[in-house]
C-alpha cells in the first residue's frame, strides 16, 4: 500500500504476547495474540477482539503490528485469535460463519472478561471474514460485548458476499474457494506447538472441505445462506455499530442496509477504497482509521463524551467525475454527510428508455428490443472486489458498450448528485427458461470516454425471490427489478448519463447454459435515480492515517499483478488472464524477520470463453503457496478447474503438499453439482 502512515507515541506502554492459548469447554484451544497496555494487571482495560482463520502468526502480521499496537498503546488490551481449524488453534474449519464459530466466540469473550487485566467491557472489530462474524456474534448478545466495527462485511450472506450476486454464480467463489484451500493448506509453526503439530496438520488436511463446491451446491437461498445473515433479525443487535465500507469495494452495499435497519446507536463511514482497511485506503483519500477507531471504542467502552454520535449518521465521499482508469490511485470527491433513515433530500427521479435515448419524459411510442449479447460482454469490468491492486478498476466502458445496448442521456446543463441505489424496471420476454438482465451506469465525458458509475444484474428465473428458482416461460412477458449497487456520485456539467443494457457478464459472472434473447418493452423501460439536490459537505473523518510501529519486515523480491487478455481469431474466443507473481496481491516474497518465517504465494487465474457457445466457458486457477524456514519449508501446489454443461457445473482440483521437499499429502476431487 501507497498511502503513509505517521507512527505516533501512546500514553501506554504495550507488552506483545506472541502466543497463548484460550481453552474452550470441550477441550479445544484457540491461539490468540495478545497486546497488552503495562499497567493493565493493575487497573484493569476494556479489550478489543478480532477474531479470524488468516493465522496470526504469518497471515495478518503485517496489518496486526501497527494497527492492535495503536489500540493497545492507547489503553486497550487486543486479544487477536485464530478460528479453530486455522492457524495454531486446535480443530477442524469445516466451513464459513458455523454456528461452532459463533459459540467459541461466546467462550472466548467470556474468557477475555474473567482476565485479571480486563474490565469487563469488551467490542469487537474485524474486516471481511472478521466483519461478518462481528454482526454475528453481536446478533448473540454477549452481555459483555458492548460495541462493534464492521469493515467490509455484509448482512446477508447470500445477496452480497463473494459467491452468488444477483442470484448468479459469481467466478470469484471459485477463487476464494482456492485461496482458503491454499491457506488452510498451511501447517502450524512448530516454534509454537512443538512437534506435536505435524499430526494434527495431516488430519487438518486430510479433512479439509472443498471449497468452492461446498458453496455452489446451495445456489438458493435457502437455510446454508440465511444463517449468519443478520438481516434475517435485525432486532437481534443491540449493541452500538459501526460500519465502514469503500466504493471499490464488493460490499457497500450492506452499510446503507445496516444504517436503514438496525435500531441502535450507529455510524457508517463510506469511502473510496477497496477491501482493505482504511488507514491503507486505495484509492486516496485514506481516512486516520485507527484514531476514529479508538474515538468509538473511548465512548461505547470506556463511557467518554466525545462526540462519537455528533454528526451525521453516514459519512461518504462523494465522486466526482473522472476519466476512466484500471489504475487509478485517487478519487476525485467531496466529504459529505447523510442522516439515510430520515434522507428526505433524496428524490427518486426517473428516466425513461427509448431508441437509444435516455429520456425525463417517457414516449409512448418506444418500440420493442431484442437484447442477445455476446458471451464476452464484460471484459472491461475490473474485479468484483478490489483489493488495492493496480489495475483492479474498471477501465473505459467502450468495449463493453460496444457488445451491450446503450441510451444516452442530453448533456447535463448542471451538475446532477446520487446516493443510493438506482433502480430499473422493464416488461420483457425471453426466449429461454433461464437468462439474466445486466444493467450499467455510466457517466460520458464530452470527449467520448466512459467510467462507470454503479451496476447491477438479475437472474430472471429468481424473480419470486432468491429462494426459488421458476423457469420463464419462453413467449411470456414479465416485469423485471434490476437494484443497482448503492453509490455515491456527482456527475460534472456537460458530461452525460448513460445506461446499457446486456444479457451476458463475463468473466465476472458464470454464463448462463444457453444464449438467451431478451425482448424489452421499452415504454415500460424506467431508470429510477436517487438524486440528491443539496448535499450537505462536511469536514469528514479524521484525514492522516496514524499507527503503531510496523512489523519487521524485509521484501525478498518485488511481486506485481499482471493483467492480459487475448483474442483466438480462429475459435472466435477469448481468454482472461491475471497472475500474481511473488504474492496474490503483488506484495512481494516477504519474510517477518522477527519470526524468521518466510511468505511466497502466486496464484494464475485463466478464463475463457467464445463468443457463440456458454458452454464454453472454463477457469483454470493454479497456485503454489510457499512458506517456511530453514529446516522448516512448507509447500502447496493446488489446481482447480471449472466447467459446466447443459444441467450441471464440473469442478475439479488437486492439491499437493511437501515439507522439506518430501510430498506428505495429495488430494484429488471431481464434483458434478446441479446447475
Amino acid at each position: 500500500m501507497s498511502t503513509k502512515r505517521i507512527v505516533t507515541e501512546f500514553p501506554h506502554a504495550v507488552t506483545v504476547t506472541e502466543h497463548l492459548w484460550i481453552p474452550l469447554s470441550d477441550g479445544t484451544r484457540l491461539a490468540a495474540r495478545l497486546w497488552l497496555p503495562d499497567d493493565a494487571e493493575s487497573q484493569p482495560v476494556p479489550a478489543i477482539l478480532e477474531y479470524i482463520p488468516y493465522r496470526k502468526r504469518d497471515g495478518t502480521r503485517t496489518r496486526d503490528e501497527p494497527m492492535h499496537g495503536f489500540f493497545a498503546g492507547n489503553g486497550y488490551a487486543v486479544v487477536r485469535v485464530d478460528l479453530r481449524g486455522s492457524g495454531e488453534s486446535d480443530g477442524l474449519l469445516a466451513d464459513e460463519y458455523l454456528l461452532q464459530e459463533q459459540d467459541d466466540a461466546l467462550e472466548v469473550i467470556q474468557w477475555i472478561t474473567e482476565q485479571r487485566w480486563c474490565s469487563g467491557n469488551v467490542g469487537m472489530m474485524g474486516k471481511s471474514w472478521g466483519g461478518f462474524n462481528g454482526l454475528q456474534v453481536a446478533a448473540r448478545r454477549p452481555p459483555a460485548l458492548k460495541a462493534i466495527i464492521t469493515v467490509c462485511s455484509t448482512d446477508d450472506r447470500y445477496r452480497d458476499d463473494i459467491h452468488y450476486k444477483g442470484g448468479c454464480l459469481l467466478n470469484d467463489n471459485l477463487w476464494w474457494g482456492g485461496i482458503m484451500l491454499a491457506y488452510q493448506s498451511r501447517p502450524s509453526d512448530p516454534a509454537l506447538v512443538g512437534e506435536s503439530g505435524y499430526k494434527d496438520w495431516l488430519n487438518r488436511l486430510e479433512n479439509m472441505p472443498f471449497f468452492p463446491a461446498l458453496w455452489m451446491e446451495h445456489p438458493l437461498r435457502d437455510e446454508y445462506w440465511q444463517h449468519g445473515s443478520v438481516c434475517e433479525d435485525w432486532s437481534a443487535i443491540q449493541c452500538p455499530v459501526m460500519a465502514i465500507g469503500g466504493w471499490a469495494d464488493a460490499y457497500s452495499n450492506a452499510v446503507f442496509r445496516l444504517m436503514d435497519n438496525l435500531k441502535v446507536p450507529r455510524r457508517a463511514i463510506l469511502g473510496p477504497w477497496a477491501h482493505i482497511y482504511p488507514q491503507d485506503g486505495t484509492p486516496e483519500p485514506a481516512m486516520g482509521f485507527l484514531q476514529e477507531a479508538v474515538r468509538w471504542w473511548d465512548h461505547w467502552l470506556k463511557g467518554k463524551d466525545n462526540g462519537a454520535m455528533e454528526g451525521p449518521m453516514i459519512q461518504t465521499w462523494l465522486q466526482d467525475s473522472q476519466p476512466p482508469s484500471a489504475m487509478r490511485p485517487v478519487s476525485k470527491g467531496e466529504w459529505v454527510g447523510f442522516d439515510r433513515g430520515t434522507a428526505s433530500n433524496i428524490n427518486h427521479s426517473p428516466r425513461w428508455l427509448t431508441r437509444g435515448q435516455l429520456n425525463t419524459q417517457p414516449d409512448v411510442d418506444a418500440g420493442v428490443l431484442n437484447i442477445c449479447s455476446p458471451q464476452n460482454h464484460g471484459l472491461m469490468a475490473g474485479e468484483w472486489m478490489g483489493a488495492g491492486v493496480p489495475g483492479e478498476m474498471p477501465p473505459d466502458q467502450r468495449v463493453d458498450d460496444g457488445m451491450a445496448e446503450i441510451f444516452d442521456g442530453e448533456p447535463l446543463a448542471e451538475p446532477l448528485t446520487i446516493f443510493g441505489f438506482p433502480e430499473f424496471t422493464v416488461e420483457l420476454s425471453s426466449d429461454k427458461p433461464a437468462a439474466m438482465l445486466y444493467v450499467r451506469l455510466s457517466d460520458v465525458s464530452p470527449d467520448g470516454s466512459v467510467n462507470r458509475v454503479t451496476h447491477g444484474w438479475l437472474n430472471l428465473s429468481h424473480l419470486h425471490g432468491h429462494d426459488k428458482s421458476v423457469p420463464l416461460i419462453p413467449g411470456q412477458k414479465v416485469k423485471v427489478p434490476v437494484q443497482l449497487d448503492g453509490i455515491a456520485h456527482r456527475f460534472a456539467t456537460g458530461h452525460r448519463m448513460r445506461i446499457s443494457l446486456a444479457t451476458t457478464f463475463w468473466p465476472m459472472t458464470w454464463p448462463m447454459a444457453e444464449a438467451a434473447t431478451l425482448t424489452l418493452d421499452l415504454h415500460s423501460a424506467q431508470l429510477s435515480l436517487p438524486v440528491c439536490e443539496q448535499p450537505l459537505s462536511i469536514e469528514g473523518p479524521i484525514k492522516e492515517p496514524q499507527s503503531a510501529p510496523l512489523t519487521p519486515q524485509t521484501v525478498l523480491s518485488p511481486g506485481r499483478v499482471d493483467r492480459n487478455i487475448t483474442y483466438d481469431f480462429l475459435n472466435d474466443s477469448w481468454t482472461c488472464v491475471t497472475h500474481g507473481v511473488g504474492g496474490v496481491f503483488g506484495e512481494g516474497v516477504y519474510r517477518f524477520d522477527d519470526i524468521d518465517t518466510t511468505v511466497d504465494h502466486n496464484l494464475r487465474r485463466e478464463l475463457t470463453v467464445s463468443n457463440s457457445d456458454p458452454l464454453s466457458a472454463r477457469y483454470l486457477l493454479t497456485q503454489t503457496m510457499k512458506m517456511g524456514r530453514e529446516g522448516w519449508w512448507m509447500e502447496a501446489e493446488i489446481t482447480l478447474e471449472l466447467r459446466s454443461d447443459l444441467t450441471h457445473f464440473i469442478v475439479s482440483g488437486d492439491m499437493v503438499v511437501s515439507l522439506n521437499g518430501e510430498e506428505e499429502f495429495t488430494k484429488y476431487w471431481h464434483e458434478r453439482i446441479a446447475r
